[in-house]
């Protein structure tokens, strides 16, 4: 929900798209909105198919059994990023460690600041290198904006860290449970796996985000004014917490909404959250996405669990929940 409702800050946080309000946030968003515009994620698919497919070649080649959360759905995520933002693949052992400690609530405050002040200094240490020697990446990107006084310095590096961290938690997640729901779906599976149309993997995609609406840590509001939902009214200055989940399992916008149904028309889905503060990289999230979707069951059409599936460990700590591993065989 935008009417009405306003982000969210806490006094220690920086100021970022995902925590302020118009013109602040209109500014910081129009700052690095290019890069994530639809025609220009696109052009990367090949990139990306290329990754994808080298990352298969690899577990293929590798043992089996298999974790699918190691041998694939951290690493495409995390090269796509690290490409996309100019940050170097080898340093992503410390970028992942530190990403998974800020997002981590079971963490004190503490922990979770000296993770965000490592990931800060390198970015910072990134930062400074890019604006002597920029290069085709967000960062030198930003880097020419805070030369033309559009962006202070320390705004470019909190992006960047902010964009660091949300460039492959969610997308890897994504990636493993919903390897894992097709599993407990195996006639939805087939007709991924089955399937060369493009709108269709497209329209899988966006199911799958609504069935599993993996964001669980409730995005927090306040009201801007009086507000009548559903015949309760909220007041002016009242706290929310808003679930994607409850509005992607509503039964009027998605009838049998608990059902997975990859025919279903589910772009209008929350699992981007809605209005101004809609996720930045939804574009890039649904090419990953859509790339391995099309790629992965295709190449391995045997693939299935190595494990019992209710023997698995999920993740409920960071953002998004998730298994802890995906063991799989062919």
């Amino acid at each position: 929900m935008s009417f009405g409702v306003c982000a969210a800050i806490a006094p220690h946080t920086p100021k970022l798209i995902t925590n302020t309000d118009a013109p602040e946030h209109t500014r910081l968003r129009r700052s690095v909105n290019a890069p994530f515009l639809v025609k220009r994620i696109e052009a990367m698919r090949p990139a990306v198919q290329r990754i994808v497919d080298d990352l298969i070649d690899e577990m293929l080649a590798g043992p089996n059994p298999a974790d699918l959360l190691t041998a694939l759905a951290l690493p495409v995520p995390s090269l796509v990023i690290a490409e996309l933002l100019g940050v170097p693949y080898e340093d992503h052992e410390l970028f992942q460690e530190n990403s998974n400690r800020v997002l981590d609530s079971s963490l004190t405050a503490d922990e979770a600041a000296e993770a965000g002040r490592a990931l800060s200094t390198y970015v910072g240490t990134l930062f400074q290198r890019k604006l002597a020697e920029p290069g085709d990446d967000v960062l030198s990107e930003m880097g020419a904006k805070v030369r033309a006084g559009e962006m202070a310095p320390q705004e470019a590096i909190s992006m960047g860290v902010a964009m660091l961290i949300a460039g492959h938690e969610t997308t890897a997640t994504m990636i493993s449970l919903g390897t894992l729901a097709l599993f407990e779906h195996p006639d939805q599976l087939a007709l991924l796996r089955e399937s060369d149309d493009p709108k269709f993997v497209n329209g899988a995609v966006d199911e799958l985000l609504r069935h599993l609406s993996i964001v669980h840590s409730g995005l927090r509001r306040v009201a801007k004014d009086d507000i009548e939902i559903g015949g309760q009214t909220i007041r002016q200055g009242d706290g929310l917490l808003f679930d994607l989940q409850a509005a992607n399992w509503d039964p009027e916008a998605f009838p049998e909404s608990e059902r997975l149904d990859l025919t279903r028309p589910a772009r209008q889905h929350n699992a981007f959250g809605y209005g101004p503060h809609q996720c930045l990289g939804q574009n890039l999230a649904r090419l990953e996405l859509q790339v391995v979707y099309s790629t992965l069951y295709r190449r391995v059409p045997t693939l299935r669990p190595a494990a019992p599936i209710d023997r698995l460990t999920f993740n409920h700590t960071g953002t998004a929940y998730g298994v802890g591993c995906l063991p799989v065989t062919w």
